[in-house]
């Protein structure tokens, strides 16, 4: 056996299985094609060395991280041009993932953590894409043309520690620069009596503001986000914003037996207590606005005002409407059949719900993010706790100063739910904006409203001027 430093390579074709079930000789042949023709001379050209391949993978080792970067993107900036006669439900495409790392040689393959990290990579992914890891990314940018997206760090499976990610594609959307706010995250890490680890940051200054989570979120990738980024920089200028990612979600721990309201309610209190807040308001957007009621009725002596926009408050199966009913099973479908694949068409059922009044650039973003946000498993285990959820009596418990505004045409939460729960809070602030986005989206209807309400809020209800 052998140890040596190396840039790992690590491809496989997208959906090989059902390829092969429509017509596993023509996949043959133009696979064989493939590699002939294009593959195997890139690595050749690129000095690369194939030590494993798989009835649709490649594992590829390299002396030289440039030279490991340079063969992926000959390699993917082809192929659109060779698969462009066939239909687009039967093309071959490939993912890419490639790592710097020390890796053991034994015989004919090779090991080690460095190995998996590239493996976890090409899974990430999109089809045609290569994904690298930040110690290959700050080898290369100055030594190629193309443009890597950053995609902040990645929970992966069997790696404990998040990594941090880029990506090319060939038709890669504009890449969104963070605001200057960004710079002041600083990731860090708290650890909940039941032992998971939940991943939290602050950002501006003044009134402490906490974040309740809401349906899928990553704290460092929402910064480049097309729709969180705007959002985000607008609310961390009015206060100091904590946020943190729901266990099961982000750069939070995904393996998790507990995905319920009960641990919600206590890891807000346990990231409160992490960020030194003793008495702070809440912010709760869709099922975060639950969230952040059931919070403020068990710890009234922690709570000064609550923001609620959006909000989840009552279930689909506890409205006693079949319709409502039936949308659930069939998100619970969608995202059994296809929550983890690269594929955006299942995802997509959320997404067009979430923004209908959107760019084809602002959703595709929103749909990379919920795909990099979770696993199947804990997607499906948020749906069905969001599904069960109802907060109405406990919002009759509670006597702070609270704004709820919510959008007149929202398509995933109705607006009578946020009005219901103004009813239900005393001497509530309800505000109905224009719109029809689930997630508010500067250049579009409600945003600036949204903003102009909660800074006048503000200024009424804590005595400072936002």
């Amino acid at each position: 056996m052998e140890r040596r430093l190396s840039a790992i390579l690590a491809s496989d074709m997208v959906g090989y299985s059902r390829l092969m079930e429509t017509d596993e000789m023509d996949v043959l042949m133009r696979q064989k094609s493939h590699r002939n023709e294009l593959i195997d001379p890139a690595i050749e050209r690129h000095h690369g060395e194939i030590v494993k391949t798989t009835g649709d993978g490649l594992l590829v080792t390299f002396a030289s991280v440039l030279d490991a970067v340079k063969c992926a993107l000959s390699i993917q900036s082809a192929m659109p041009e060779r698969e462009a006669s066939h239909k687009e439900d039967n093309r071959i495409a490939f993912r890419i993932g490639i790592n710097l790392g020390d890796v053991i040689f034994d015989d004919d393959d090779v090991f080690g953590d460095g190995v998996n990290v590239a493996a976890r990579l090409e899974s990430l992914s999109e089809p045609g894409g290569v994904c690298i890891s930040d110690i290959v990314y700050q080898s290369v940018p100055d030594k190629i043309e193309a443009s890597f997206r950053d995609m902040g760090s990645q929970r992966v499976k069997n790696i404990s520690r998040p990594i941090k990610v880029w990506q090319w594609t060939p038709s890669a959307a504009p890449v969104v620069e963070a605001p200057e706010v960004s710079v002041q995250q600083r990731v860090r890490f708290q650890r909940t009596d039941d032992g998971v680890n939940l991943a939290w940051a602050t950002t501006g200054n003044g009134i402490p503001m906490l974040k309740a989570p809401n349906w899928m979120g990553h704290i460092e990738y929402e910064w480049t986000s097309p729709f969180w980024a705007d959002f985000l920089s607008e609310f961390s200028s009015r206060c100091n914003l904590v946020r943190f990612d729901q266990r099961g979600t982000g750069l939070s721990d995904w393996d998790v037996e507990d995905i319920s309201e009960d641990r919600m309610i206590d890891d807000m209190l346990t990231i409160a207590d992490a960020a030194g807040l003793e008495t702070f308001g809440l912010f709760g957007i869709s099922q975060g606005a639950g969230f952040s009621i059931q919070f403020a009725a068990r710890h009234p002596e922690r709570v000064r005002f609550l923001i609620l926009l959006n909000g989840l408050t009552r279930g689909r199966m506890r409205r006693g409407d079949p319709e409502a009913e039936e949308i659930h099973v069939m998100a619970q479908n969608m995202i059994s059949a296809g929550w983890g694949s690269t594929n955006p068409t299942f995802r997509n059922f959320f997404t067009s719900a979430f923004m209908p009044h959107s760019t084809v650039d602002q959703r595709a973003s929103f749909d990379e993010m919920q795909r990099l946000s979770t696993n199947t498993e804990n997607a499906l285990q948020i749906l069905n706790m969001n599904a069960q959820m109802e907060v109405h009596d406990r919002a009759r418990e509670i006597h702070k100063p609270t704004l709820v505004a919510h959008q007149k045409d929202d398509l995933f939460v109705p607006a009578n739910i946020g009005r219901g729960a103004a009813r239900d809070i005393p001497n509530s602030i309800f505000v109905e904006l224009p719109g029809a986005n689930h997630a508010l989206i500067r250049g579009y209807p409600g945003f600036t409203e949204f903003f102009d309400h909660l800074d006048t809020f503000l200024a009424e209800h804590t005595g400072e001027d936002a």
